[in-house]
């Protein structure tokens, strides 16, 4: 992304989750880097004419893995069994591990054992072709821009066509994993901001954590009440920018 590619780590908490060059949701992504730079967040994260809402919401479902994946991995060696014995953010806010398959009921862990076992969870879903296909329609049989292509795609037999759509549920997988991606930036946040201004990584920081908010809040993707342990900083955030 490029809100973060001014940063001084370039070590990342789990593999990045790449978007394969040449496809829409590739094209889509380059759109959004594109706007991105216009410095206009709240105009940024519109759905461009003519897009598909859940392809949108998708290709930058991943971008915010990629990017707190980053933040996360510059700030590991801090975040440990002994300074983070619980997932929290501030006094106020734990977070205990379920994820409705491997782990029925929610179990307490620390927070770098929380974090793997959501990021992990993450990357599952982002793997998941059936929740996140990475061919939406479209032919692969004969170059798009060559002639025969459109002619071709009428054809009932061709293997490529409809395509893969995203599933009735993809609206609520993509909320819950938007919602405990939130977690990380809160836990970020309120237990190691030190860490994050020695290492002058803030502002990288507060862009991408802005360029998140600003995508739920267009779409009413994440509840308020789960937004609350960040309420104070989504507000100054709001507030600068109307």
């Amino acid at each position: 992304s490029p809100l973060l590619s001014g940063s001084r780590s370039s070590k990342t908490f789990k593999p990045k989750k790449n978007i394969p060059e040449g496809s829409h949701q590739y094209e889509l992504l380059k759109h959004a880097e594109a706007t991105l730079g216009s410095g206009n967040l709240r105009q940024a994260v519109m759905l461009p004419d003519g897009e598909d809402l859940n392809e949108w919401i998708a290709v930058n479902t991943v971008d915010f893995f990629n990017q707190i994946n980053m933040l996360y991995g510059t700030i590991t060696e801090f975040c440990t069994e002994s300074s983070c014995p619980v997932m929290s953010a501030g006094p106020r806010y734990e977070y205990h591990w379920a994820d409705g398959t491997n782990i029925k009921k929610p179990i307490k862990c620390s927070a770098p054992k929380y974090i793997d076992y959501l990021m992990t969870w993450v990357q599952d879903q982002l793997d998941d072709e059936t929740l996140f296909p990475s061919k939406i329609g479209g032919c692969s049989c004969v170059p798009q821009d060559g002639p025969s292509w459109l002619s071709h795609t009428l054809i009932p037999a061709c293997p490529c066509l409809p395509g893969v759509p995203f599933p009735k549920n993809f609206m609520s997988v993509a909320k819950t994993i938007l919602k405990r991606l939130f977690r990380v930036y809160a836990h970020i946040y309120h237990q190691h901001f030190d860490s994050v201004m020695r290492l002058q990584e803030e502002a990288h920081l507060n862009t991408s954590f802005k360029h998140f908010i600003f995508f739920v809040q267009e779409f009413s993707l994440i509840d308020r009440r789960e937004l609350a342990p960040l309420h104070e900083l989504i507000e100054k955030l709001g507030s600068k920018d109307r």
